[in-house]
């Protein structure tokens, strides 16, 4: 499993915005090493979109304070989870993101397997998925790490990141 001091897996993910008005062409690959190069990044990870703890209380939190992280110094917000682009886009547009938090999908679940932070939910339907978790990455090597278990949420809320944000040099 990844942990404190360990760089993020160099591997391709997905995103999604669709414009208002215009022909939507994607989804536009992201690649992750590139992406994070010389920025401070807030990555938090849900089991899924549309579910009820990551729809009420999870992403919502993010929202409400990216002002606030972005006057402590993060360059940007990312909201992972294992559901295609079109779904991560389409929850995004829903929980008001844009311009905040980049939804980024992990389909083939590649990032959450290399990090081993996957949860199996297989039998329940669900298969495969990302752990609830928030970590704060620094020129892609990982600062904080707050993995919630047993299916909780206690410790990887946005206020809890945004104090370790405040802290970190």
């Amino acid at each position: 499993m990844i942990a404190i001091g360990d760089s993020l897996p160099a591997v391709t993910l997905g995103e999604y915005n669709a414009v208002e008005g215009t022909c939507a062409i994607g989804p536009k690959q992201i690649k992750v090493a590139e992406e994070v190069a010389d920025k401070t990044i807030v990555l938090f990870a849900v089991p899924g979109a549309f579910t009820p703890t990551c729809s009420a209380q999870h992403a919502p939190g993010f929202v409400q304070l990216a002002d606030e992280f972005k006057a402590a110094g993060v360059d940007e917000i990312w909201c992972l989870s294992v559901n295609d682009a079109f779904v991560m886009g389409a929850w995004g547009k829903e929980l008001g993101a844009a311009g905040k938090i980049r939804m980024i999908a992990d389909g083939d679940a590649v990032f959450t397997k290399a990090t081993g932070l996957e949860l199996n939910m297989t039998g329940r339907g669900l298969g495969l998925r990302a752990a609830r978790y928030s970590m704060l990455v620094k020129n892609g090597v990982v600062k904080e790490l707050n993995l919630e278990v047993g299916g909780g949420f206690k410790v990887s809320d946005a206020a809890t990141i945004l104090a370790q944000v405040h802290a970190s040099p």
